[in-house]
């Protein structure tokens, strides 16, 4: 099916929540990790930021002189400040706040590929379990045959060849399952190292829902980000631009002249300075503000494109990958357990020769081995297509702004 058509068929409704274990596996596992901790430290210094650029930028300066020139003496004191008459502190303030956007939507960035990570490292690590359960049992099976095929070959009922074939499958069996043992080991400590227990954690048993459209790419927080940085970017060229305005700073000084002892009087004074912004007037910092501003907007574009491509992309694998667990559910071909008993049945009446059994038997076992990586997929496809769509945060029971 065409892509355009296999979107065009979704259906409309949200995806439900995750299954209340899910949720409180996932909520308590992001609590605990240091990524965590680290997006509450990023949140913390973003807004500390914002509050300091919204601070006066400028503080009062004490005066003091004392000047004994002959027989004149005079002290004073006095205080400066610098006035902003530009308003760099209201351009700094929405700069920075700009800047705690961006950071929002990066908490958000991170929130979700964490849950995205966690989840695609259980579905690995429920698959390497189902794999190994399923390698137990054809270790313990052909173990069986082999038994079997040496009381056969004792009463003449089978050949030598077919014996030590039996024993050869049988070893086989035990060499692959120290593979998938080591495989499920490496999934449970890439599941323990997002903060996974393995001894809660399971693939529910639910209906997935047929894809739906979500939220558009708009809302993505990689989109959220580079919106935030361009905003904050266009806020720069503000700030760069009240840069080149120069403050004055005024100052009031009183105190007392004393002239030869003889006579006192008070002195009152009045300062202005004003800086001359002649040997640099600061309009390259504009120019280079406007620049990354351009920068920011046409990344802008280039990660819409992508979320979007992205997007399509997640949606269409998983409602294939969807399409192909169900058929996989449905097959009568699929039912492991009656074809293992078949198979056994037909090479005791001797229909079957060892050879074949074990051909067959093999393809048996390799189909149930598959159906533990499907399954598997389809979640990790099903993650996918939550986090494109914007779902995926709620669907965890983690959304809402930090």
């Amino acid at each position: 099916m065409a892509s355009g058509l296999l979107f065009a068929a979704y259906a409309q409704e949200p995806a439900p929540r995750a299954p209340a274990p899910i949720r409180d596996a996932i909520q308590s596992a992001w609590r605990q990790h240091p990524t965590y901790q680290s997006t509450e430290s990023q949140l913390a210094g973003a807004r500390a930021r914002r509050d300091a650029a919204g601070r006066p930028l400028y503080n009062p300066e004490l005066t003091f002189d004392y000047d004994d020139e002959g027989t004149d003496k005079t002290a004073t004191a006095g205080i400066n400040l610098t006035l902003d008459l530009a308003g760099k502190r209201r351009a700094r303030e929405s700069s920075a706040t700009a800047r705690v956007d961006e950071t929002i939507a990066r908490v958000h960035l991170q929130r979700r590929d964490f849950v995205r990570s966690w989840f695609a490292a259980m579905s690995d690590w429920r698959m390497a379990t189902e794999r190994t359960k399923t390698g137990e049992r054809r270790v313990a099976l052909l173990a069986r045959f082999a038994d079997l095929a040496r009381k056969q070959f004792a009463a003449d009922d089978i050949s030598g060849l077919e014996r030590d074939l039996a024993l050869l499958a049988r070893d086989e069996a035990e060499a692959e399952q120290a593979t998938l043992l080591a495989e499920q080991a490496q999934a449970e400590a890439r599941f323990r190292s997002v903060g996974g227990d393995t001894a809660l954690a399971n693939l529910p048993d639910v209906v997935l829902p047929l894809p739906a459209r979500g939220e558009g790419a708009d809302d993505a927080p990689e989109v959220e980000i580079a919106r935030a940085a361009a905003a904050g970017a266009e806020r720069d060229i503000a700030v760069a631009r009240k840069a080149r305005i120069a403050d004055p700073t005024v100052g009031v000084r009183g105190g007392r002249v004393e002239y030869d002892d003889l006579a006192r009087d008070n002195v009152v004074g009045v300062t202005l300075t004003v800086p001359l912004n002649i040997r640099n007037t600061y309009r390259a910092e504009v120019v280079a503000a406007e620049a990354d501003a351009a920068v920011a907007r046409a990344e802008v574009d280039r990660i819409a494109l992508e979320v979007a491509a992205e997007r399509r992309r997640a949606i269409d694998s998983y409602g294939t990958t969807r399409a192909a667990w169900s058929r996989w559910k449905e097959s009568r071909g699929t039912d492991v357990t009656r074809r293992e008993n078949l198979l056994e049945r037909l090479w005791r009446e001797g229909e079957l020769s060892t050879a074949d059994y074990l051909l067959q038997l093999k393809q048996t076992l390799d189909t149930e081995l598959a159906r533990a990586e499907l399954q598997a997929r389809v979640w990790r496809a099903y993650a996918d297509y939550l986090a494109a769509t914007g779902q995926l945060e709620r669907w965890a029971g983690l959304e809402g702004t930090p």
